[in-house]
């Protein structure tokens, strides 16, 4: 079954209603971003995600020890990181307890690329992390190896033409589910883990190129 993950949650009736849809993560943004939170706003939200739903923080332009520490104040136990340097980086955090989700922009990776920097999960997002921009899913130079996450522009009308053109195993939105920047959609949310949910797992890319 493909990985779905809505991020970008702030408010107790979101992640109500993510838990309710059978969603595999929801993320937390502690990033400058309308949708950002503070630790001590998202420690309630993440006691609130039932077992069945990874809670993710998701970090940019924050130093290691600054993501362990939020990590620490929320209870989080799984990061995700869209600016990390190097192998070294990643030992840090799993040195704190914690999984790690590399962000890396489509396009900036070597072909095969197969978790180099020792992360438990890799996610392709376009230049513009949280912009809502659909980058050239049908047309990457550079093709990872293994399981892999897609996010960057999707919403229930494209996800299941995405996923067809590329491979990916899972997916993640935000801007794609909102009525308003940084507001959640409910109805939006329902439709699109309906839209991914009539995906079958394990197709392959048909080199189409989906309509933003």
């Amino acid at each position: 079954m493909t990985f779905i993950k809505i991020c970008g949650l702030r408010d107790e009736a979101s992640v109500d209603v993510a838990a309710q849809l059978n969603v595999d993560a929801v993320g937390l943004v502690f990033a400058e971003s309308a949708r950002m939170v503070r630790p001590e706003d998202a420690a309630p939200l993440v006691r609130r995600v039932p077992d069945s739903v990874l809670p993710v923080g998701v970090f940019k332009g924050i130093d290691i020890a600054d993501v362990i520490a939020a990590a620490e104040t929320t209870g989080l136990r799984t990061v995700q990181v869209h600016d990390l340097t190097s192998a070294d980086d990643v030992l840090r955090l799993h040195a704190a307890g914690l999984d790690v989700i590399r962000a890396a922009v489509a396009g900036h990776l070597r072909d095969g690329y197969a978790l180099d920097f020792g992360e438990d999960r890799l996610l392709l997002d376009g230049a513009t992390a949280g912009a809502g921009i659909p980058w050239d899913w049908s047309a990457r130079s550079a093709v990872p190896s293994g399981p892999w996450i897609l996010a960057g522009g999707l919403d229930p009308s494209n996800v299941a033409d995405a996923l067809a053109a590329t491979g990916a195993t899972g997916v993640d939105v935000s801007s794609g589910v909102e009525s308003s920047r940084g507001v959640k959609d409910h109805d939006l949310m329902a439709k699109f883990v309906a839209a991914v949910r009539t995906v079958k797992p394990g197709r392959q890319p048909d080199h189409r190129t989906p309509k933003p």
